[in-house]
C-alpha cells in the first residue's frame, strides 16, 4: 500500500514536465489524481499512464486562471473521487523579456496563470475543506505550491514570472495561516529540474549513462509526495528548494539591521548612518515584537 492510498489529489499543469512527474508519482503512492492541463492530448496521455499502472485518474482541461473554470477542477475531484486531500499547483509558462521590452499582455498572461491560478484552485479547495472541517471531518489536507528561484532571488528578463513566483511565496504564507485551523497545511517549493521550460539549456542536459541524473523531475516529485502525506501535519508555511539529492530550507524575510534616532531622521543624519544600516558598522537590535 502506498503512502497516499485513499487520497485524492489535483495536479495542475500535469500534462508534461514536472506536473506529469508529480501526477505519476502521487498515483504510484496510491492517490487518485485529477490530471489538469489545458492540452487535452497531454492530459489524456498522463491519465492513461496512471490507469495502465493500475491507478485512478481523471482528465481536466479547465484553465486555472479562470475563476469558474478553476472551481470546476475542484468540483471534478470531489464529484469523481468523493473527496479532495491534496492540491499541487504547478501550472505555468514563460514569456521572458527584459522589462523595457515587455508589454502588458506578456505581464498579465504570466501573472494570471502562475499567481492567480495558484490562488483560484487553492481558494476553491479551501472553501470545501473549511466546510468539511466545520462538519467534523479531520482528514489532513495539503496545498503544495510552486515558486522558483527567480521568485526568491530575482531574475533579469523575467519581471512577470519572477514577480508572480515571489507572490506565490507570500500567498502560501497567507493560506498557511488562514487554513491551519481546518487541518490544512500550505508549503511551497522551488524546483530545479529538466522540464519543457529548461530542457533547452545545456545545464539541464541528461548526464552520461550510469551517472546520477541531478535534474530528473522525479526527485522533486518524491519530495512533493512526502509533503502530501499525513506525516507532515507540522510542516506549514515553509519554503524549500529541491534539486537532485538536495533539499534546501529557505528562511522567510527577516529583519537584518536597524538604526534608530530618537528624534527621527534627516537626509544628513541618514547619510551619516548609511554604513551602519547597510552592514559596514554595528546595528541596533530590532525593537521588541518586530520580527
Amino acid at each position: 500500500m502506498g503512502a497516499l492510498e485513499g487520497r485524492v489529489a489535483i495536479v495542475t499543469g500535469a500534462g508534461q514536465g514536472l506536473g506529469r512527474s508529480h501526477a505519476l508519482t502521487l498515483a504510484g503512492e496510491g492517490a487518485a489524481v485529477v490530471v489538469n492541463d489545458i492540452a487535452l492530448a497531454n492530459a489524456e496521455a498522463v491519465a492513461a499512464e496512471i490507469a495502465a499502472a493500475g491507478g485512478r485518474a481523471a482528465v481536466s482541461t479547465d484553465s486555472v486562471a479562470d475563476w469558474e473554470a478553476s472551481a470546476r477542477v475542484v468540483d471534478q475531484a470531489i464529484g469523481t473521487f468523493g473527496d479532495l486531500h491534496v492540491v499541487v499547483n504547478n501550472a505555468g509558462f514563460l514569456r521572458d523579456r527584459m522589462s523595457f521590452s515587455m508589454d502588458e499582455a506578456d505581464f498579465d498572461a504570466v501573472v494570471a496563470v502562475h499567481l492567480k491560478g495558484h490562488f483560484c484552485v487553492a481558494r476553491h479547495a479551501g472553501v470545501w475543506w473549511r466546510d468539511q472541517a466545520k462538519a467534523g471531518a479531520t482528514t489532513p489536507r495539503r496545498i503544495i505550491n510552486t515558486t522558483s528561484e527567480a521568485g526568491l532571488f530575482g531574475s533579469a528578463g523575467q519581471a512577470n514570472y519572477a514577480s508572480a513566483k515571489g507572490g506565490i511565496v507570500t500567498l502560501t504564507w497567507v493560506f498557511a495561516r488562514e487554513l491551519a485551523r481546518y487541518g490544512v497545511t500550505a508549503n511551497v517549493i522551488a524546483p530545479r529540474a529538466r522540464t519543457t521550460m529548461t530542457e533547452a539549456s545545456p545545464t539541464f542536459a541528461p548526464p552520461p549513462p550510469g551517472q546520477f541524473d541531478k535534474y530528473d523531475p522525479s526527485h522533486v516529485s518524491r519530495f512533493i509526495s512526502w509533503l502530501a502525506t499525513d506525516a507532515t501535519s507540522d510542516v506549514n508555511g515553509q519554503v524549500f528548494v529541491v534539486v537532485g539529492g538536495d533539499v534546501l530550507h529557505v528562511r522567510p524575510f527577516e529583519i537584518d539591521r536597524r538604526i534608530h534616532a530618537d528624534g527621527g531622521w534627516s537626509i544628513e543624519t541618514l547619510q551619516g548612518a548609511r554604513d551602519q544600516l547597510l552592514g559596514a558598522g554595528p546595528a541596533d537590535p530590532p525593537p521588541a515584537g518586530l520580527a
